[in-house]
Parts: structure tokens; sequence; C-alpha cells
């Protein structure tokens, strides 16, 4: 895959969601960044707010599987990998694989399943494959884990641990829509849901493809240790109990590549770094002080990271047939 070609289906994609999501153009362009990434999101925020929307129109737009999961708290592993079962005509078990096994897959309230069900995820979300009764079963491509949750209501709820939240590529809040937006989405859903509709417009092959090229996107070593120095920064700040990992290295450097991709460049600027360090740190980062989430003290801190952390001077020039 080209260039163009990686830009094209992009924008086929950035427009099929449009058909349903009221602006919101930072969050899609998010979004897309982290499919091409290949990671996983988690869509955070209070009810109604088109978290679930937003994660279908992607689903609807994409090629491929899509399977949906309402969690709730009686949800079991075997729920979601499958189970053997005992076949009495050919007198032998037989696989029946869960809806762990597509290429989408929409975990909605992931926050109201047990600990036990939530950590059936970490080996797929990493590994891109599920274990089952000693066998081990490989996850198709593309694979993308979208999840959403509400931080406000916690009851019923069992918080994600560190080690699942680290799992996710990013972390991305919807917020309110504006007054024109408000009259937008009122005009759009008066008279039908235009979700149903929606049909997708890049094949699974094309989104696979994608990905490979964007882990092709070039990098300076200046950016590197610029990616580097934001993370290690997060582990000195104040208020900051645990900061980033090398992982969390690995995921912005991910991230900072799918962005570039989105805007149409096949190579990194600090800007792209900078527009989303903060959906793919602040998860990561447990603060000193246990303040409510709303308040987001996370995000704070690596604002302050990212000022105060010296920005590479040199920029890479684009080649020809680069936008």
């Amino acid at each position: 895959m080209e260039l163009r070609d990686a830009v094209e289906a992009i924008g086929r994609i950035r427009r099929n969601i449009g058909e349903v999501v009221v602006g919101k153009s930072e969050v899609v362009d998010l979004l897309l960044a982290a499919l091409l990434g290949d990671g996983h999101v988690l869509l955070e925020d209070v009810p109604g707010t088109g978290k679930t929307l937003l994660a279908k129109a992607l689903a609807k737009s994409l090629g491929g599987e899509f399977k949906r999961i309402q969690f709730t708290p009686d949800l079991l592993p075997s729920d979601l990998s499958g189970i053997h079962f005992y076949n009495q005509k050919l007198g032998e078990f037989e696989f029946r694989p869960g809806p762990l096994f597509t290429n989408v897959l929409l975990a909605d309230e992931i926050n109201r399943a047990t600990p036990r069900t939530q950590s059936s995820l970490l080996e797929c979300m990493e590994e891109r494959q599920v274990t089952i009764d000693g066998d081990t079963h490989v996850l198709g491509a593309p694979f993308l884990v979208m999840a959403t949750q509400n931080p406000i209501d916690q009851q019923g709820t069992f918080p994600l641990p560190e080690a699942q939240l680290d799992r996710f590529l990013m972390r991305i809040s919807m917020g309110y829509p504006t007054a024109d937006e408000g009259v937008a989405i009122l005009q759009r859903f008066r008279e039908q849901q235009p979700l149903q509709g929606l049909q997708a417009v890049a094949s699974a092959e094309e989104v696979a493809a994608a990905q490979a090229f964007t882990r092709s996107l070039r990098v300076q070593d200046d950016l590197l240790a610029y990616i580097v120095a934001i993370t290690e920064a997060t582990r000195k700040h104040s208020e900051v109990k645990l900061g980033a990992s090398p992982r969390a290295s690995m995921a912005l450097l991910r991230a900072s590549q799918g962005y570039a991709l989105v805007q149409g460049r096949d190579y990194v600027t600090p800007d792209d770094v900078k527009a989303v360090a903060e959906p793919v740190l602040a998860h990561r980062l447990l603060m000193r002080h246990g303040l409510a989430p709303a308040s987001n003290p996370a995000g704070e801190a690596v604002r302050q990271v990212l000022a105060a952390t010296a920005v590479p001077a040199e920029t890479l020039v684009p080649v020809k047939g680069s936008r």
C-alpha cells in the first residue's frame, strides 16, 4: 500500500462516520490514529455523549466481522472466548468460538464485568491470541477492541486495574456537543437512525495493509528521543506516583505514526506526538492524590510535562509525493 491509497481509505472511513456522528472531528482523528496504530481504544465519558454510537459507526465502516458485548457482573470469561462442547453426533468435543473471534469488538460498559472477566481480555488485546484449555487460537487481522465506560457512576462497577488500562492504546473522552452541534443532532436523528443505513467503505484487508504501512512511517531519531523524554518526565512529576512505562513509549510512537497518516503524511512531527500524548499517557499514570476522575489530574500532569519538555528543532522535509 502507498501513501495515496492509505489516505484515500482513511478519508472514506472519516466521511462515513461523519454521516452519523455530528462534529467531534478531533475525536474521530484520534480513533482512526489508534486503529492505524493497531491499538485498542477506551471511550470514557458520561452517558448519552455518543460513545457507543461512535464505536458502532467505525465498526460498520470497516469490512470484516463486528461483535458487541454488553458487559454485566454475571458475564463469564468463557462467554467471551468460547467453549468446548460435546458433539453427540460425532462423539467428540468441538470448539465453539466466542465473540472475541472477530475483527472489531465493542465491549460496552466494560467496568461492569468482574475482574476475572476483564482479565480474560489481557491476552487477546496484547498478543492477538486466545488460549482455551491449553490450545492457542490466533485471532484474525485487524483486531480492534473498543470499550466504553462511565467514569462518574461507580455503583455496581469494577474499576479497571492498571494492567488492563495499559492494554488500551488510547483513552478518549467524547465531551458534550456545542449548541449548534446539538441542534444538528436533533435534526439528523429526528426522523430516522442514520446508523442503520451505514455501509462498509474499507475492507479488512485494506485496514490491515494501512496498519502495516503506518509502521513504516519515518520517525527521526530526535523524535524518538523526544518521546522517551516525555515518558521519563512523567516518572519524575511530583504528583505522579507511577509514571509511564517503556510500553507507554511504544504506544506513543505507534499513536504518533497513526495520527501522522490521518493527517496525510508519511513522516511524524512533534505536533503529532503532542496531539496524542494525553490520550495515550494519562490513563497509564497513577496519581499520588486520589482525586475524582472528572478532575483529570493525570491529564493536567501530561500537559505540564509537554510544556516543560524541549521540542526537537529540526523537522523532516517531505519528499516528493508526500502531503
